[in-house]
């Protein structure tokens, strides 16, 4: 099979197509022939400097659509034929920037049929992070005040859609040439942090989700009502900000994004209903990953980014 490999950390040039044999699956494992396959800001940060992963050579990519191709001992959700997506078990079970991969079953849903590969393909890592955030850390529900930082970017564009399915008020943060883009996708308010202090417009919310850290993750205890919540997705806590935090009885979580088969499953549901979808910024050939990864450490797309595999 083609997969995109490296054989060392650096910039988007040591990504290559080279071949490697075709994997089997495993127990409980099935074998997906991808169609399509998100880029992540982690893919980029392991290729740049290894984060989790150090081995070598690697293939990256956890988020895929794909085809069942194959089933190992013991699978019994899905057959060959079944068009499925999901993340791989981050961060070990990379690997899906490749015409094939192996996975665990419970790693992925059936894809929902009215949507295509691509926009499946968009989903799995950054909705799964959104929603175990929004969901199964902050409970967030009707009425609830949720502000969300990068409220266009892969995880925030997500993340604001499905606080709104929740019944939230949903606030985000944003350049101001996104605030249309970021209103579409249901937001109640939009703030120009390039422009504004977010805590000089934001009072009383009970959720913050923060993918920026530093100092936008100190600053939002300052909009957080009593017992609120700051989900952060990167690490960077210091004791003044814990001493903060508790002095004020505020909670703060680090989430990192788990495979979740009943999180893909309410994913699917939610993209079933026309609740969610991925603004797709781009889409590349498997062989342009390099391309890929250079678009997105920019910082400047809208979404997301998708490999595809013919």
């Amino acid at each position: 099979m083609r997969a995109i490999s490296q054989d060392t950390h650096g910039t988007p040039d040591v990504l290559k197509e080279v071949t490697l044999p075709r994997p089997a699956p495993g127990p409980s494992e099935i074998l997906v022939a991808v169609r399509a396959a998100g880029v992540n800001p982690t893919d980029w940060k392991h290729r740049a400097g290894g984060v989790f992963l150090d081995r070598m050579p690697l293939v990256l990519g956890w988020d895929v659509s794909g085809v069942v191709e194959a089933v190992g001992f013991g699978v019994t959700l899905f057959k060959p034929g079944d068009e499925v997506f999901g993340m791989l078990p981050y961060p070990h079970g990379v690997g899906s920037h490749a015409e094939y991969v192996t996975g665990p079953a419970r790693s992925f849903a059936r894809k929902p049929a009215d949507v295509d590969h691509v926009q499946a393909g968009a989903l799995p890592l950054a909705a799964l992070t959104a929603y175990q955030a929004i969901v199964d850390t902050a409970g967030v529900g009707p009425g609830r005040r949720v502000l969300i930082h990068a409220a266009a970017g892969g995880v925030g564009h997500l993340a604001v859609q499905i606080a709104k399915a929740r019944g939230a008020h949903v606030i985000g943060t944003a350049s101001a040439a996104k605030h249309d883009f970021v209103r579409s996708l249901g937001a109640d308010e939009v703030v120009d942090y390039r422009t504004t202090d977010f805590r000089d417009v934001v009072r009383d919310v009970d959720m913050v989700l923060d993918p920026l850290s530093g100092d936008t993750r100190s600053r939002s205890l300052d909009v957080l009502r009593p017992g609120g919540l700051l989900v952060s997705l990167l690490p960077g806590t210091d004791p003044e900000e814990a001493a903060k935090a508790a002095a004020r009885g505020l909670r703060v979580e680090t989430l990192l994004v788990e495979a979740d088969h009943a999180g893909m499953n309410a994913v699917a549901d939610l993209v079933a209903s026309g609740a969610l979808r991925a603004h797709v910024e781009a889409v590349f050939p498997l062989a342009d990953a390099a391309k890929a990864h250079a678009l997105g450490e920019t910082g400047r797309t809208t979404g997301k980014l998708v490999l595809t595999v013919p």
